[in-house]
This record gives structure tokens, C-alpha cells and sequence, in this order.
């Protein structure tokens, strides 16, 4: 980079990450989520088959996670120039806006998961856990919204 060169070739390497981060790190919380409910719905379906599909809600909200950061990538993606139209500094934005919602819904997915897996399994022994569970869901499908309304947020700037 030449001393005062505004744009180098490398600044849309940052914004590239982001759109990567941010569908990457949300499919993974998605799909753990997914998984992880998955297999408590399994195991709760050998003895209560009519529940199936009432406990179905965990799995929905995980996928939920992996939209957000679709959303997230996208707008990122749409944002992409050459070198010379892209600053360093909307790089950094973009990577930024890219890491809050991945990480977030990672975390997201790995709050539904565990959540949807003993919640699942245990309103399947005692139903009137399942008011319980899809609040305590909701509180962790919350931390997936936060990261998204974070990265908008800075997508905008």
C-alpha cells in the first residue's frame, strides 16, 4: 500500500469475511440447534409419538438463526465493489456487522439446542414444562435478534 493511497486493493478481502462470518457462523448455531433438538425429539418420540410435531418449535427457531445471518450476508454481498470504489473502512464495517450476527447466532443456536433437547424430552414426562420451554427459547432465539439488529446496524454506518 503506497502512503495515502484511500482505498487498497485488499479492503474488499475485509468485507468478503464478513458476508463469510456472518453465513458461516449462523448455519453452525443453526445446525447444532437443529441437531441437538433433533436428537431429543428422537428420543422423546419412542415414547410419546402424538408429540412429534408439537416439538418441532425448537427446531423451526434454529433455523430461524441461520435467516439472520442469510439476511446479513446478502446485504453485505450486494455492498461488494473493486478496490478502487471500496474503503478499508467499510471493509471493517461489513466485517464487523459479518462477526456480530455469526457469533451471536452461534450462540443462539447453542442456547436452542440445549434448550430444545431437554425441553423436548421432559414436557414429553411432565406437559406442563412446554410453557416453560418455548420461553426460555424465545429468551435464546433473542440473542440471534440482537446480533442481527447490531449488524444492520452497522451495515448502515
Amino acid at each position: 500500500m503506497v502512503l495515502g493511497e484511500e482505498n487498497p486493493v485488499y479492503s474488499p478481502f475485509f468485507g468478503v469475511m464478513g458476508a463469510a462470518a456472518a453465513i458461516i457462523f449462523s448455519a453452525l448455531g443453526a445446525a447444532y440447534g437443529t441437531a441437538k433438538s433433533g436428537t431429543g425429539i428422537a428420543a422423546m418420540s419412542v415414547m410419546r409419538p402424538e408429540l412429534i410435531m408439537k416439538s418441532i418449535i425448537p427446531v423451526v427457531m434454529a433455523g430461524i438463526i441461520a435467516i439472520y445471518g442469510l439476511v446479513v450476508a446478502v446485504l453485505i454481498a450486494g455492498a461488494l465493489e473493486e478496490p478502487e470504489k471500496y474503503t478499508l473502512y467499510k471493509g471493517f464495517i461489513h466485517l464487523g456487522a459479518g462477526l456480530a450476527v455469526g457469533f451471536s447466532g452461534l450462540a443462539a443456536g447453542f442456547a436452542i439446542g440445549i434448550v430444545g433437547d431437554a425441553g423436548v424430552r421432559g414436557t414429553a414426562q411432565q406437559p406442563r414444562l412446554f410453557v416453560g420451554m418455548i420461553l426460555i427459547l424465545i429468551f435464546a432465539e433473542v440473542l440471534g435478534l440482537y446480533g442481527l439488529i447490531v449488524a444492520i446496524y452497522l451495515y448502515t454506518k
